[in-house]
């Protein structure tokens, strides 16, 4: 009892120990994070694998004290995030008994989808990421999606496309599809692949007009007006513009 205490403070405290414990979390999601990207451009070594190990029992630890912290043990377990923390610690694992197949890449690249978390934490801290969450928000979504399909591209074709034989060549096409580039050096073969290119093209440049969106028209805060709900509000707004209703938007100057 005396470490489920210790495990919800540290988890959803407001005090200066817990709030420092969840920043060394968030580092390590990062510093998780970052490895990950950086790995997927480097060939196979055992010291990645070591690596993999490490941080998989290390996941495995926060995991289970993020579950004994939570009120809800069986909700926290079928959480989208949480169900995403068990494929990567599979995939790190995984190869230990059943081979280092390349699909894993793919898994691996879902831990990505956990900087969500990060960034939650942020906006909750800083000024900054609350004032500009919309611009921040659009750029994680396309970075996820770059390197998540990067390694979808990788899986599907490197066995059967001469043009795809590393991470950096699945990447390269996906960049190029996304920015409507398409020098047409490297394409998709098969029916699968054919389908892939469709969605990169619909999903990734709908997501990247978004991020553009996001940073050049005018910065919005997040306020929820009592009588409406409306959310979304210019930063010096002293009326909701959807009832009309009088706004109390903190401000630097206030």
């Amino acid at each position: 009892m005396q470490l489920i205490s210790y495990l919800k403070e540290i988890y959803q405290g407001n005090s200066r120990y817990a709030r420092r414990s969840r920043y060394l979390l968030l580092g390590f999601d990062l510093a998780v994070i970052s490895f990950f990207v950086a790995t997927t451009f480097l060939a196979d070594a055992p010291w990645i694998r070591v690596m993999d190990y490490i941080i998989g029992g290390a996941m495995i630890v926060e995991l289970l004290a993020r579950m004994l912290a939570h009120q809800d043990r069986l909700a926290f377990l079928i959480r989208p995030l949480t169900l995403v923390d068990i494929l990567v610690i599979f995939s790190l694992v995984a190869p230990a008994v059943i081979g280092n197949f390349a699909f894993l890449r793919i898994m691996r690249a879902l831990r990505l989808i956990h900087s969500y978390r990060v960034l939650q934490e942020f906006r909750s801290n800083f000024r900054f990421f609350a004032r500009n969450e919309e611009i921040v928000f659009s750029v994680i979504n396309l970075m996820v999606f770059v390197f998540v399909v990067s390694a979808m591209v990788f899986v599907l074709q490197v066995r059967v496309n001469p043009e795809i034989n590393n991470y950096i060549d699945a990447l390269y096409f996906t960049v190029t599809t996304l920015t409507t580039t398409g020098f047409g050096d490297i394409i998709l073969i098969g029916e699968a692949g054919r389908l892939l290119s469709v969605l990169i093209m619909i999903v990734g440049i709908s997501l990247f007009i978004g991020l553009v969106r996001s940073i050049f028209r005018p910065q919005k805060v997040r306020y929820e007006c009592v009588d409406c709900g409306l959310t979304r509000h210019d930063s010096d707004a002293v009326h909701c513009k959807h009832c009309g209703a009088l706004l109390h938007i903190q401000t630097a100057g206030q």
